[in-house]
């Protein structure tokens, strides 16, 4: 069995909208029940503020990605990323997280995995959690990382370098129902897989316009009674079997734009409403409106010219690069899907876990990894 070590060498980065600490696989005990308990005395749960560790008291900075050289000849590092649960002793492998993914390309070069070029670097991403991949470029002049530049995204202050992250197509089935459109609950949704597991809802088929804050809609129980209800039945529906305690798929309510965007939304992820929208959410969002007769295709305001769409979220927008083809069956099919994100280094050291004498509850891992 591998030692649990007392010490760990730790990046913590923001990467877009999250925030996480990013550590080597083999800084991290091997066995995946050895290094979850790890990962949760690290990262200060269960503890609804997370006073005792790296964690910010909340799903979008309870977050970890371990990184590793990659057996894959399509890419250059492995990238594990795993959910930690704020006030609960759950770690989840169950989805991606595009966010943090932003920051996989600079800390593989941080961590010498990868050789800087002398401009930009492309770093090739393979996806541990779904076996997916991805492309990060990003610039690197004289072989180092720049994080300072001129790239803003939406729900961060200031600017930053631009990571061009690609995604190719997704071996996975676009609508994995096999429905453009289903009914559950009496509510039509669509339900879509380009990276993120996620059901469109159109916000007035629930009674709410789609415009109110997160706080709002946290709120309101009878909603978040419906959207459970409807999550668990998406689940099943999408082939992802009991979704009670697992973290996708994503809801997204969706409405008409307000501010020059192509649909307003409100991502529920899954019980919390997120205060902007995730990198590979935003992706299905996009795709999904694509698809004629889909649930947002009659509301959404999409470029006839171009392949951007602008995902208006609750503090402002993301913009993906998303077109559709169509498999050999007739089947609509993402071809190209491609965001800017950016990325910071916040501080790179060595972080001491909570005693675990005096951790509260033994972890429940949420997966196991793949």
């Amino acid at each position: 069995m591998t030692p649990v070590p007392e010490e760990v060498p730790c990046l913590l980065m923001r990467g877009g909208t999250s925030k996480g600490a990013y550590f080597l696989a083999g800084d991290l005990p091997a066995e995946p029940a050895l290094r979850d308990e790890l990962l949760l005395r690290i990262m200060g749960s269960p503890d609804e503020r997370q006073i005792d560790g790296l964690g910010g008291a909340h799903p979008l900075t309870s977050k970890v990605a371990v990184v590793s050289p990659s057996a894959d000849p399509r890419a250059d590092v492995d990238y594990l990323f795993l959910q930690v649960a704020v006030d609960q002793p759950e770690v989840s492998d169950r989805q991606n997280c595009g966010n943090i993914l932003a920051g996989i390309g600079p800390f593989a070069v941080e961590r010498r995995l990868v050789a800087a070029g002398e401009e930009e670097t492309s770093v090739r991403i393979r996806m541990v959690n779904t076996g997916d991949h991805a492309t990060a470029t990003f610039p690197t002049p004289g072989g180092r990382v720049r994080y300072t530049g001129n790239a803003e995204i939406s729900g961060v202050p200031g600017t930053a370098a631009p990571v061009v992250i690609e995604f190719p197509p997704s071996a996975n089935p676009l609508l994995p129902t096999g429905h453009v459109r289903d009914e559950i609950d009496g509510v039509p949704v669509t339900c879509v897989d380009n990276g993120m597991p996620t059901v469109l809802i159109e916000a007035a088929s629930l009674k709410i316009t789609g415009y109110e804050s997160p706080a709002e809609l946290e709120a309101d129980e009878e909603l978040t009674g419906r959207l459970r209800t409807i999550r668990l039945e998406a689940g099943r529906l999408m082939g992802l079997g009991d979704v009670t305690n697992a973290t996708v798929p994503k809801l997204s309510l969706l409405a008409p734009p307000r501010d020059g965007g192509a649909v307003t939304t409100r991502t529920f992820i899954p019980v919390r409403c997120h205060t902007s929208i995730g990198v590979l959410g935003a992706a299905s969002v996009a795709a999904g409106l694509r698809i004629d007769g889909s649930v947002g295709a009659g509301l959404a305001e999409l470029d006839a010219g171009g392949d951007r769409v602008r995902i208006e979220h609750p503090t402002g927008f993301l913009d993906i690069e998303s077109s559709l083809d169509a498999t050999p069956d007739g089947l609509p099919r993402a071809r190209r899907t491609a965001v800017v994100r950016t990325a910071r280094k916040i501080f790179d050291g060595t972080v001491f876990p909570r005693s675990a004498e005096t951790a509260p509850l033994p972890p429940r891992t949420q997966g196991g990894q793949r």
